[in-house]
Parts: C-alpha cells; sequence; structure tokens
C-alpha cells in the first residue's frame, strides 16, 4: 500500500553545519537532560560574563553593523536590561524550577498526588532580529538556558559585525553542544526554521512570521512569535501636552525609531496638535543639536532609509502636512542619519497608515472622544502595545479593557517591556507566546504533568466488568458528589 501524499516535502536543504550543531546538541541533551540549579546558574552567569568581558568589542560590532548606534542606546536598551534580565532570573530560578502541586480528588483517588514538574524541552532555536540583537539574543537565552536546554542563535543579515564576534567569543564561555552563533546569508533564514527544534523563537516582521511558522508546522516545531505591529499613544484630554511630548519623544527617537514597540502614531485631542507639534521641535533641538553627532543612531541600511524616504514623500503627496523636527540642520544622508518628522492629517490610503513604519516618522491623529480612539484601533491588527497618557483611572481601564494588545504602558512607552517580572509578547499579528519573567521559564518548558498512585487503588472497583452491578452504583453515587 502506497504511503498518503503530503504537500510538506519541499522543506528547504538544511546545511551540513546546521545538522551538525544539531545533532551534536540533542546528543548532550539525551545524555544530560537535566542540569542541576547549580548547573543552570553558571550558564547564566556565564552569559553575564560573556557580555561583561566583551563590553567593548560588542559595543564596538553593533556600531558597525548600524554605520551609527548611539553607545547610550547600545549600554541601556542591550546590556543594563539584559543584565537585569539575567540577574532575575537566576535569583528566582530555585522557586521556578520546584515542582508544583496540584489538587485531587481524595474521594476518587485516596493516597495519590498531582504534581506538575518542569522539565527542559531540548534544543530550542532562536531567529534575532536587528534592531536589538544583544538584547534579543540574550534575554530569551536567559529564559532558556533557566530552563535548562540549549540554543542555536541565526543572527541577521544586518548584523554581520556582531554575528562574527559571538561565533568567535562563545566558545570561550560554552562548548557548541549548549550554546552556537551562525551568521545569516545565502537563504539560510528558511533552512534555519526548518530544523526539527523543540522550540523556536522568532523576532521580526509578520510576513516572515508567517514563513518561519509555515516551515516550523512541518515539524509541528511550537513557535513563540513577536512581530511587532502600529502601536498607538492615546493622550487623554486631561494630560499635559508638554509631559506627554517629553515621553513620547524620548522613546520615538530611541534608535531613531527602530523598535518593534515603538509609538507607530499618536492620537491628540481635537484643537491641541499645534501645541504637540511645537514641543517636539523644542525637545528635538534640545536633545539633538546635531543630527550627525553619535547621539542619533542611524537608520541601519539604505533600502531601510528610501523606504522611510517614500512613505514621506507619499504622505506628501496625499494631502499631509510635514512637520521636520530636525529644521535648520542638515541631515547626512550619505550616514543614513535620517530626519525625523511628524505627518499632520494623515490618512487611511497612505503608507504609513497601512504597514508598521519603523523609523522616526510619528503621524499625529486627532480625536474627539474614546470611543473614536477604540473604535480605529479595533478595527486594525491587534498592536503590540497601547500607550494611553492618562491620569484618569476611569479612561486607563477604558482602553486596557476595549483595546486588545499584546502590551500596555501607562504614562509611558515601551517601559513594560523591561519590567522583569512582566511576561512580554504580541497577541494576534502582533505575535503569539511569552517570555521574560516566569512565563519565559514556562515557554521553554515542558510543564509536565504526574499522577503518583498510593499504595490502594480505589479507582480499580469501577473497572471490573461486568459494569451493571457494584461498578454501575459506585458510578452513580460518584456523579451525584458532584452535583
Amino acid at each position: 500500500m502506497n504511503a498518503p501524499t503530503t504537500p510538506y516535502l519541499d522543506l528547504p536543504q538544511i546545511p551540513a553545519e546546521f545538522q551538525q550543531c544539531f545533532d551534536t546538541q540533542r546528543a548532550a541533551y539525551l545524555e544530560h537532560p537535566e542540569p542541576t540549579l547549580a548547573e543552570r546558574r553558571q550558564d547564566l552567569l556565564n552569559l553575564s560574563r560573556m557580555l561583561k568581558e566583551n563590553r567593548e568589542a560588542l559595543v564596538a560590532a553593533i556600531n558597525a553593523d548600524y554605520g551609527s548606534r548611539s553607545e547610550f542606546e547600545t549600554l541601556f536598551a542591550e546590556f543594563f536590561v539584559v543584565l537585569e534580565t539575567i540577574k532575575d532570573s537566576s535569583k528566582n530560578l530555585k522557586k521556578w524550577m520546584k515542582p508544583q502541586r496540584r489538587h485531587i480528588d481524595m474521594l476518587t483517588y485516596p493516597g495519590a498526588s498531582n504534581r506538575v514538574i518542569p522539565q527542559p524541552l531540548g534544543v530550542v532555536g532562536i531567529i534575532v532580529p536587528w534592531n536589538f540583537p544583544l538584547n534579543l539574543t540574550f534575554s530569551p537565552l536567559a529564559a532558556i538556558f533557566a530552563a535548562g536546554n540549549r540554543a542555536m542563535v541565526k543572527m541577521s543579515e544586518n548584523s554581520r559585525h556582531l554575528a562574527l564576534l559571538l561565533a568567535q567569543i562563545s566558545p570561550k564561555y560554552f562548548p557548541e553542544d549548549k550554546l552556537k552563533f551562525f551568521e545569516d546569508g545565502g537563504g539560510r533564514g528558511p533552512a534555519f526554521s526548518s530544523i526539527p527544534f523543540d522550540h523556536l523563537l522568532f523576532t521580526g516582521s509578520g510576513t516572515t512570521g508567517r514563513a518561519v511558522m509555515a516551515n516550523a508546522a512541518r515539524n509541528l516545531t511550537p513557535v513563540t512569535l513577536e512581530l511587532g505591529g502600529k502601536a498607538p499613544a492615546i493622550v487623554g484630554p486631561d494630560f499635559s501636552i508638554k509631559t506627554a511630548a517629553e515621553r513620547i519623544m524620548w522613546v520615538k527617537m530611541l534608535n531613531a525609531g527602530q523598535i518593534c514597540t515603538n509609538i507607530d502614531y499618536v492620537f491628540i485631542p481635537e484643537g491641541k496638535v499645534d501645541e504637540f507639534a511645537a514641543h517636539c521641535k523644542r525637545l528635538f533641538a534640545e536633545r539633538f543639536p546635531d543630527i550627525n553627532a553619535n547621539d542619533y543612531t542611524a537608520i541601519i541600511d539604505q533600502r531601510s532609509y528610501e523606504r522611510l524616504q517614500g512613505t514621506l514623500e507619499d504622505a506628501r503627496a496625499k494631502g499631509a502636512t510635514l512637520v521636520n523636527l530636525s529644521e535648520g540642520q542638515t541631515p547626512n544622508a550619505q550616514a543614513r542619519k535620517f530626519p525625523p518628522h511628524l505627518v499632520l492629517n494623515p490618512t487611511a490610503d497612505m503608507i504609513l497608515s497601512q504597514r508598521e513604519i519603523f523609523g522616526p516618522i510619528l503621524p499625529v491623529r486627532t480625536y474627539k472622544d474614546q470611543m473614536e480612539v477604540a473604535r480605529y484601533i479595533n478595527s486594525h491588527d491587534r498592536p503590540l502595545a497601547i500607550y494611553p497618557f492618562t491620569n484618569d483611572k476611569e479612561l486607563q481601564r477604558f482602553y486596557i479593557s476595549r483595546v486588545m494588545s499584546g502590551g500596555v504602558s501607562v504614562n509611558e512607552a515601551l517601559l513594560h517591556v523591561g519590567q522583569h517580572d512582566l511576561p512580554f509578547g504580541g497577541v494576534g499579528p502582533s505575535g503569539m507566546g511569552h517570555y521574560h519573567a516566569i512565563e519565559g521559564f514556562n515557554t521553554f518548558s515542558k510543564l509536565r504533568p504526574v499522577f503518583y498512585q498510593g499504595p490502594f487503588s480505589a479507582i480499580q472497583m469501577l473497572f471490573q466488568p461486568p459494569y451493571a452491578g457494584r461498578a454501575m452504583k459506585i458510578l452513580n453515587l460518584m456523579i451525584r458528589w458532584k452535583t
């Protein structure tokens, strides 16, 4: 009899170096499937050492990949956040690893007990984007190693200097059967996502995320997807426009706006747009008096720079008012220092209304009432985050209740991502699954349910045919107890 045909036979050819590493890590996992608490803490310590002992080289590599990346932003958003994550994971690891007692019905199962035991999955794959390459590598690794796993990491094609450095220094801290880094290039991404990992984490665009998930599905590999989207900020009628501008501008200029959880557009109450724009212009002039200085990060590559230019020109051609926040300065196009802009009066047919902007362009929308805002956001894909700015507790609850998103920061933007006891993840088109905190440990663990039978098995009294006699009477009695 012929085997049934399947449409899933066109898996990409897996390169030999991928396959060899996967086989090595899988064999090591099978040989030692459950690292001890001490071994896991040592892995976390080695992650921390790897960052601290190579700080200057890592900062330089990221700067080389960007062309110009603010050192402060690299140290704050990559080193500081990751080191805090590692420290928090090590501190809580003993508690996370402890088997959980679960309730059991002692009338039905006298003398028995239930436990949930977190155990390592095995070999985890990570596909890392270019925008925060250390953060989005080492934060997941903290959860992956805390859960007792091994990891293969594929870096972005835009992170070539960093990928080479990590591949070079990693063996000083971890054997290949524990951790290995790979460069991208030559179309190897689809092949990496086709490896039969025990779990696969991808951070990137929704389009690529769908392809990654399709490849993983062919091996029934579970995935965690962090995909971004169009995250809105909403300035409430009670909130200071000046304060809102200060906090929104800080995050919108961070990494030149190249952040998946960045503010993609902002809602301002009618009649307050001019005030908001004036504050934004003043703030940029104060904080970035020279757009070409190192404090202002470059756009990652020429294609992205041209995409942002095209996005602005499309908005201008379709009637938007553009406010150049760096007016009076002369950006260096060759260095890809993109001038930040507000876009007033955006319309639905503009590119910036349809796609994630991922750069220093901020569309400004006006509104009359909160339902108008909720209806607009809910008519589009669920975002990775929302950012309500209001001191009105009822209005805060309204947006949290009425508008679903991956996460929320109230009266700030982005900072929920850096809270080590909060999970991070998307919902719907903005992603699936969580990591950070105990949720990250659980994501990369098999929460294995275990039933322990006691010396006497009362339930066996039911499993003795014929059932019409004693077994049926006992079952009917048990059912009556439950009602």
